[in-house]
C-alpha cells in the first residue's frame, strides 16, 4: 500500500457525508484525525437532510465526535446552499471536500463554482454512491476561495503516526489520565475511570473500540514505515559501499596497467 496526496495548502477540510446507510462514525473520525493531523480545520456536512425523516439524531452523533466540532445539516440541491456555507468559504480559503461517493459533493462543487457537472444516483439497496469525480481537482468559487473536490473515497488509512487521534480522542485520552494504575488496559482493571464512565453512560464503548482499533491501526503503520525507511537506508549504505568498492578496484586495475 503506497501514500497518496490527497491535498496540500489546505484551510479547511469539508467532511461530507449524508443521513443515510452511509453515515459511519468510524469513517468521520478518520477524516477528522487526518484534519487535525495536518492542523487543518474540520466541519462536517451531513447532506440529504430532505430525504431523511429527522436529521437530528445524525447532526447529535456527529457533534458529539469532537470539542468544538462544526456539524451542518443541509440539502446539497438547496439553492441557498453557498450562503449556509458562506462564513467557512472566505476569499483566499482553500477547501478541500473528502467523502464517499453518492453524498452530493458534486451537487456542491457546481453549487460554489457555477459548473453543471453531471451527477450519479445512488443505489437503492445500501445508499451507495457511484464515482463521478475520479481525479483530484482545484476550482475557483464564486466567493473567493479555492475548492479540492476528491474522488469518492470508501476506505482511509492513517499513513504514520498520527497526533490527530490524540485531539478527536482527546476526552477517552483524559479518562485515562484518571485511571488508577498507568498501565490500564481499560477492560477489568480496578479503579478504570474509562469503564466507570461507560458503565455511568457517560462514554459510549463503541466510540472505545473505535479508539483502540485506530491507535493498533497507528501503530503498525507506524512500524512499517519505520522499516521501511531502516530498509532504504541500509540498501543505500550497501550501494554506497558497493560503489566505494568499485572504485577502489578501478583504481587498482590502473595503477597495474
Amino acid at each position: 500500500m503506497s501514500e497518496q496526496l490527497m491535498a496540500s495548502n489546505v484551510d479547511l477540510l469539508f467532511v461530507v457525508t449524508s443521513c443515510n446507510d452511509d453515515f459511519n462514525l468510524a469513517r468521520i473520525e478518520r477524516f477528522l484525525a487526518l484534519a487535525r493531523d495536518a492542523d487543518v480545520t474540520p466541519v462536517v456536512l451531513l447532506t440529504k437532510v430532505d430525504l431523511c425523516e429527522d436529521a437530528a439524531p445524525y447532526i447529535d452523533q456527529a457533534k458529539g465526535l469532537m470539542d468544538g466540532l462544526d456539524v451542518l445539516g443541509l440539502n446539497a440541491k438547496d439553492p441557498d446552499v453557498v450562503g449556509q456555507l458562506a462564513p467557512w468559504c472566505g476569499k483566499g480559503q482553500t477547501i478541500a471536500m473528502v467523502g464517499s461517493s453518492g453524498v452530493g459533493k458534486t451537487t456542491l462543487l457546481n453549487a460554489f463554482t457555477g459548473r453543471s457537472d453531471a451527477t450519479q444516483d445512488i443505489r437503492e439497496d445500501d445508499s451507495k454512491g457511484r464515482h463521478t469525480t475520479t481525479y483530484r481537482s482545484l476550482h475557483p468559487t464564486i466567493n473567493g476561495a479555492w475548492l479540492v473536490d476528491t474522488p469518492g473515497i470508501r476506505a482511509l488509512r492513517l499513513h504514520e503516526k498520527s497526533t490527530g487521534i490524540e485531539q478527536v480522542f482527546d476526552d477517552i485520552l483524559e479518562l485515562a489520565g484518571q485511571c488508577k494504575f498507568r498501565n490500564c488496559r481499560h477492560e477489568n482493571e480496578p479503579g478504570c475511570a474509562i469503564q466507570a464512565a461507560i458503565k455511568a453512560g457517560e462514554l459510549d464503548a463503541a466510540r472505545l473500540d473505535r479508539w483502540r482499533k485506530l491507535e493498533a491501526e497507528d501503530n503498525r503503520n507506524t512500524q512499517s514505515v519505520a522499516q521501511s525507511r531502516r530498509k532504504s537506508k541500509a540498501f543505500g549504505k550497501m550501494v554506497k559501499n558497493a560503489m566505494k568498492e568499485s572504485d577502489r578496484f578501478k583504481g587498482r586495475d590502473r595503477e597495474e596497467f
